[in-house]
């Protein structure tokens, strides 16, 4: 796991203070290349995970004598390794950075769609002048780059390449109010003017003696309903897909939820390596309101429990929340629409400390397998005629429109709005119908979550918070082996005809393997009480930070009008916070 940069010019000292300022992303090694011809610069930063570091140092020179820097890992490295070795493939180094650059080599964008891995990187090709980008299926890692007057620069964190992006810390208008609207900005642009990023599943090819893009390609795993559902083979996949994603020499530790997803990760890798590290969140001091905050760390330790893991409970209290805070503003470069985000930052802080170097969790599991609730209601067309479909989803632009209309309280961030209608025709240029099964118009719209949502809420956060540590994240439920798997299988038997019927396949699969509390448990997320923390007056730090902020940035004066203003007060206050850390301009 690494760091990637690049610009299509001739110049080191931007690219190595680029490295320097996301030197967090790898520790084990960094280079600066140029071409002689000065047509472009790319640099490097290691985090050694497969092998010797002294082996894996990149930019990477190519057998067809191109050159590659690349961030990710190909979880089935092992078996296109001996499948290719007939035809010439030695591998020298043991890492798949070597198998990806005689891949490209040989088979170019083809090659892209046969390894299952999470990426970001970019490959130029010598004689051709032709730059390639490209990120993995389900945009686990990130990939950003802008045009600019020397032709492309790029990088897997935002924060570099601001000196070469005239303009960029104005707000985009246009993801701006996406975020408002939907909670998530899952648009091309970020919140940079002039700032893109890749999308899941993407390649572009850029021309560097043209300046332009002259070619993209897609990868999208869509529903297809083919396959019937059989435990004994659901536990396989389930085992094969952890298996893949256990390679390496690195410690691993796993996110352990309390939910189904993290639970069957975490069970599987303990078959796999006989011991296994598992960490979860504690609420201290603990609220129970309608439900037990610690309800699923509880649920945790009962599995953690029965199959002995090294398991620790990390105290998420109110002093480490605030502490935590700037960090997590500083490390995600945008704003995300999520209270509980300085939390996972210190999370992520803590799992570094026990010497953890690879991360597991459960994600995707939700949006492959029918996990939430919103997934039963849209077999309810009542509740979709309430959304303005009253004939369902019977079209792509009809899903479309549902996740644009998701979010019931929208929260504006600029006085600047865009309407539904243009957000709408933003938002289909960057995921077209490739998506749409109309035989399986639900498992179309879980699809489109899959590359849509979890892209930017769960796997930035992880790659962010992850990196800023050191930390590569993985994700079993995420592979291409385990996704196809997944989408193979027709919505009707994924939830069933009770509201409380959701992820039935994972249920049944693991009804007499994992504790029946987590079985049964009804879909939580991890989250903090902070209004409840101020409310009951629990904590000084805590009330001094957020008076501060109600007062001289939001206009608020009291912590009731906190509590009133309900979930869309704190992404307000993150919003506001990222404005004043990166210096942006309305």
């Amino acid at each position: 796991m690494c760091g990637i940069y690049g610009i299509t010019d001739h110049d080191p000292t931007f690219i190595h203070n680029y490295i320097q300022k996301c030197k967090h992303r790898g520790p084990d090694g960094e280079k600066v290349w140029w071409d002689p011809d000065k047509k472009i610069t790319l640099g490097h930063n290691l985090l050694s995970i497969m092998s010797d570091p002294k082996l894996s140092i990149q930019p990477w020179k190519t057998p067809a004598g191109n050159v590659l820097v690349y961030n990710g890992e190909i979880f089935n490295y092992y078996e296109l390794k001996n499948k290719y070795k007939a035809e010439g493939f030695i591998g020298i180094s043991g890492t798949d950075t070597d198998l990806l650059a005689w891949g490209l080599d040989k088979y170019g964008l083809k090659f892209i769609e046969e390894i299952d891995s999470m990426h970001g990187f970019a490959y130029y090709k010598v004689k051709e002048q032709e730059l390639w980008l490209s990120r993995d299926h389900a945009g686990i890692k990130p990939l950003f780059y802008a045009e600019i007057k020397e032709g492309l620069v790029f990088g897997s964190e935002l924060k570099g390449m601001f000196e070469k992006v005239p303009g960029c810390k104005k707000l985009d208008n246009l993801a701006v109010n996406f975020m408002g609207r939907t909670g998530i900005n899952a648009l091309r642009n970020t919140f940079y003017t002039g700032i893109k990023k890749m999308l899941a599943g993407e390649t572009i090819i850029y021309d560097i003696q043209h300046k332009k893009i002259k070619q993209s390609h897609r990868i999208h795993i869509k529903p297809n309903s083919t396959k019937s559902f059989n435990e004994e083979e659901f536990r396989h996949m389930a085992n094969k897909t952890v298996d893949m994603c256990s390679i390496g020499r690195r410690k691993i530790g796993v996110f352990l939820s309390g939910g189904l997803d993290s639970s069957l990760v975490a069970y599987e890798l303990k078959k796999i390596k006989g011991e296994v590290n598992t960490f979860t969140n504690k609420i201290n001091p603990n609220v129970v309101v309608d439900e037990d905050y610690n309800s699923d760390a509880n649920c945790a330790k009962i599995l953690a429990d029965q199959n002995k893991f090294n398991h620790t409970e990390i105290q998420i209290t109110p002093d480490n929340f605030v502490q935590s805070w700037d960090d997590s503003i500083y490390y995600m470069e945008q704003p995300i629409y999520n209270p509980s985000m300085s939390m996972y930052c210190y999370t992520n802080k803590v799992l570094s400390q026990n010497e953890i170097i690879v991360t597991m969790a459960g994600d995707m599991g939700d949006e492959i397998l029918g996990g939430y609730p919103k997934y039963w209601k849209m077999r309810n067309n009542v509740w979709l005629a309430k959304q303005g479909l009253p004939n369902g989803l019977r079209t792509w632009e009809d899903v479309l429109k549902l996740w644009i209309r998701r979010i019931k309280r929208p929260l504006m961030l600029t006085e600047n709005k865009i309407d539904d209608n243009e957000l709408l025709t933003e938002f289909s240029k960057c995921y077209p119908d490739d998506l749409w099964n109309p035989s399986d118009p639900i498992g179309s719209h879980m699809a489109l979550d899959c590359v849509a949502q979890v892209p930017e809420e769960m796997f930035n956060r992880n790659d962010k918070y992850g990196m800023a540590y050191s930390m590569e994240g993985r994700f079993p439920l995420a592979t291409k082996t385990f996704m196809n798997y997944c989408m193979s299988m027709h919505t009707n038997i994924k939830i069933g005809k009770d509201k409380d019927d959701t992820k039935i396949l994972t249920k049944k699969a693991y009804k007499n393997i994992l504790p029946n509390a987590i079985i049964n448990k009804m879909k939580t997320g991890w989250t903090v009480p902070v209004g409840h923390w101020l409310t009951r007056n629990m904590n000084k730090n805590l009330q001094e930070f957020y008076k501060d902020r109600m007062k001289e940035k939001h206009g608020l004066n009291s912590i009731k009008a906190s509590q009133k203003a309900g979930k869309a007060l704190i992404p307000a206050w993150i919003f506001k916070d990222w404005m004043l850390k990166y210096n942006m301009d309305f």
